[in-house]
């Protein structure tokens, strides 16, 4: 376990110097940032001295290379819109993605699980035909059209739900600007935690509901029943447990690619999250700010894909994550 910590570990700093390489290479196509904090009543001399004072006319390998010395310490660069650290900005607004990442995962896990073992168990009940003919309608549909159609049924319609923004937030811990203990708040989150999920849950059903099938066809499962154990046991312990394999791989990449391109959920329901931040900064041309996001996200998905590998071990313990090559 220990070299395959160190191997992660390895791999995770290269994984953040290559995004943070790319990061740099794009981020002189996407605009001038002195250009948009001054606006056009500034001579050329005074945004030549400006460009100068925040480096921007650095080559470009000096300007990253300075980055990465400045990384080490914990500062990933300085954002010209905000003018403060580009961390503090992300951190002030991950909570609000990271509580919408939560919800919607919640929604995957509840419904997919249950819904996706019934479609294995019983394939040719007429609600499992159903249930199947949704997940491909679910998965065909853009997730910003689910979010309109949400919004037009149970916000203007129905007038159930709010349409927009993250409602009534307080603080927890000092530093975490919470939704989730309010009421006002519980109610925002409901319609952009369905849209959110709206991909990914029929993708895990039909997931779960494939790899069950499959498994239930094995010799061991056949070895169980004959041996008379119940059908709930061999159901939830023995097949139940196998197919969490596959479910555990793609549900960690999934994880990460919610957290990282929330964009369209956030956008559509003005929710003040990373998403919509990382829109305005490419409005405003921010690209420390850029920068710092996709150092932010690479992170995560190296976090999430670590305890994957992990959770492997506890799931079924003839995986031997150590003995990998």
């Amino acid at each position: 376990m220990f070299a395959f910590a160190v191997r992660r570990i390895l791999q995770a700093l290269v994984v953040m110097v290559v995004i943070s390489f790319i990061g740099f290479s794009i981020k002189f196509a996407i605009g001038d940032p002195v250009r948009d904090l001054v606006g056009i009543s500034v001579s050329a001399e005074e945004r030549a001295e400006i460009r100068d004072q925040l480096g921007l006319n650095d080559p470009f390998m000096v300007q990253w290379v300075r980055f990465m010395g400045n990384a080490i310490h914990g500062d990933v660069g300085r954002s010209f819109f905000f003018k403060k650290p580009a961390m503090d900005v992300i951190v002030s607004k991950a909570p609000a993605t990271l509580e919408l990442v939560l919800v919607s995962s919640i929604i995957v896990i509840v419904f997919s699980v249950p819904i996706g073992i019934f479609c294995a168990v019983r394939p040719n009940h007429w609600l499992s035909r159903i249930l199947m003919g949704l997940s491909i309608v679910g998965v065909s549909i853009p997730v910003f059209l689910t979010a309109i159609l949400l919004i037009y049924v149970f916000a203007v319609e129905l007038q159930w739900l709010p349409s927009y923004g993250r409602g009534e937030t307080i603080q927890l811990f000092g530093f975490w600007e919470s939704g989730l203990a309010t009421r006002d708040g519980l109610l925002h989150i409901i319609l952009p935690s369905i849209a959110l999920s709206s991909i990914m849950l029929p993708l895990f059903i039909r997931l779960i509901r494939a790899e069950m099938k499959e498994v239930l066809e094995t010799e061991y499962i056949k070895f169980a029943r004959a041996k008379g154990l119940s059908p709930r046991r061999v159901l939830y312990l023995h097949a139940f447990k196998n197919t969490l394999l596959p479910v555990i791989t793609v549900g960690g990449v999934q994880l990460g690619i919610m957290i990282a391109f929330t964009i369209l959920t956030e956008t559509v329901f003005q929710w003040q999250g990373m998403g919509f931040m990382f829109l305005e900064a490419v409005e405003r041309s921010d690209t420390s700010l850029l920068v710092a996001y996709l150092v932010f996200v690479g992170v995560i998905f190296v976090i999430v894909n670590t305890v994957v590998d992990l959770v492997y071990g506890l799931v079924n313990p003839m995986v031997r994550v150590a003995g990998r090559k």
